[in-house]
C-alpha cells in the first residue's frame, strides 16, 4: 500500500515539474508570434527568437514590422530591426515611412531612414510632409520702409521636406527667421511704403530669390503674403525725439551760459567792493600828504549826502507812481 502511494506521489511530482516546464517554455518563447511569421512566410527560427528575449529585445517589436514590410515587398532583414531597436529607434515607424516612400515614389533606403529616426526627426512625417507639403505661418514681421512707415507683414510658407538634408539641416524656426530676416529687407529697401501695399507679391518674389531655404531640412515652394497692416509713424516718432533732445541739450547749454554770467556778475561785484574798500585809505592819504582840504573833504561828504538824498526822493517818488 505504501509502494502504490509512494508511486502515485512520483507521478504527481513528475507531471508538475512538466507541466511546470510547459508554462515556463510558453512564458518564455513566443511561439504564437512564431506562428504568426510562419503563416506570412517570414522566416525567423523560435531559436533566434530566444536570442532576441535573451538580448532583451522584445520580439514583437521586430517579428510585426518584419511581417509588416515583407507583405509591402521590402527586403528587410532581422539583423537590420534588431540592431536598429537596440541603438534606440523606432523600428515601426521607420518601416511605416519606408512602405510610404515606396508607394510614393520616393527613394529612401532602410540607413538614411535609420539615421533620421535616431537623429530625434519623426522619419514617418518627414516621408508624409514630402508627399503632402506643410504651410507655416509667420508671426506679424514689423519693418519699416524708408518714408519711416511700420508695416506688419504677415506671411504663410508652404515647405516639403527634404530627405537628404534631413540630418543635420535646420528646422521650421530657422526658416521662419529668414523669412522674417526677408521681409525686413525688402520693405526696408521700398522708398514708400505705399508701394509695397501697391505690390505685395514684390515681397515674395525677392524673399524667394534669395535661397533661404539652404541649409535647412526642407524646401520653400511658395511664400505667400496673408496680410499687410500699417504700423505706427517711425520717422515721425524718431524725430520727435530728436527734437526732445536738441532741446534738452539747448537748454542745457542755456543754463551754462546763465551760470557763467551769474558767476561773471559776481565776479565783477567782488572788484567793486574791493574797488570801494580802497577809497577810504585813498582819502586818508590824500589827507595827510595835504593834497585834500579839510573844506574839500567837506564838501565831498555833501556832495555824497545830497546825491543820497536825491536817490532817496527820487525813489520815494518812484514808488508812488508805482502805487499811484
Amino acid at each position: 500500500m505504501s509502494n502504490v502511494l509512494a508511486n502515485n506521489i512520483g507521478w504527481i511530482v513528475l507531471l508538475g515539474i512538466i507541466g511546470l516546464l510547459i508554462v515556463l517554455f510558453f512564458v518564455f518563447v513566443p511561439v504564437g508570434l512564431w506562428v504568426s511569421s510562419l503563416a506570412a512566410n517570414v522566416k525567423i527560427s523560435i531559436f533566434n527568437m530566444i536570442g532576441m528575449k535573451l538580448r532583451r529585445v522584445k520580439p514583437a517589436k521586430i517579428v510585426m514590422p518584419l511581417i509588416k514590410a515583407r507583405k509591402a515587398g521590402l527586403n528587410l532583414g532581422v539583423n537590420q530591426l534588431e540592431a536598429h531597436y537596440l541603438a534606440g529607434g523606432n523600428v515601426d515607424n521607420v518601416v511605416n515611412a519606408l512602405i510610404a516612400s515606396e508607394r510614393a515614389g520616393i527613394e529612401l533606403e532602410f540607413e538614411k531612414a535609420a539615421a533620421i529616426d535616431l537623429a530625434g526627426r519623426n522619419v514617418l512625417e518627414a516621408v508624409k510632409m514630402s508627399v503632402n507639403p506643410k504651410v507655416i505661418e509667420t508671426t506679424n514681421v514689423s519693418a519699416v520702409a524708408k518714408d519711416g512707415i511700420e508695416l506688419l507683414v504677415k506671411a504663410r510658407v508652404t515647405v516639403r521636406a527634404d530627405l537628404e538634408r534631413l540630418v543635420g539641416g535646420a528646422g521650421e524656426a530657422t526658416v521662419l527667421a529668414r523669412i522674417g530676416e526677408g521681409i525686413v529687407t525688402t520693405v526696408g529697401s521700398a522708398n514708400s511704403h505705399k508701394e509695397v501695399l501697391e505690390n505685395p507679391d514684390d515681397i515674395s518674389k525677392r524673399v524667394l530669390s534669395k535661397g533661404l531655404d539652404s541649409g535647412t531640412a526642407f524646401e520653400i515652394l511658395s511664400i505667400d503674403i496673408a496680410d499687410i497692416d500699417v504700423g505706427r509713424n517711425i520717422g515721425a516718432q524718431l524725430q520727435s525725439l530728436q527734437a526732445e533732445a536738441d532741446k534738452n541739450i539747448a537748454q542745457a547749454k542755456a543754463e551754462e551760459r546763465r551760470a557763467m554770467a551769474v558767476a561773471k556778475e559776481q565776479e565783477m561785484r567782488a572788484y567793486v567792493v574791493e574797488a570801494e574798500a580802497e577809497v577810504p585809505k585813498a582819502l586818508a592819504y590824500a589827507l595827510r600828504e595835504g593834497k585834500l582840504g579839510v573844506m574839500d573833504y567837506y564838501e565831498l561828504q555833501n556832495l555824497k549826502a545830497d546825491t543820497q538824498m536825491r536817490e532817496t526822493i527820487g525813489g520815494s517818488d518812484g514808488e508812488k507812481t508805482v502805487f499811484e
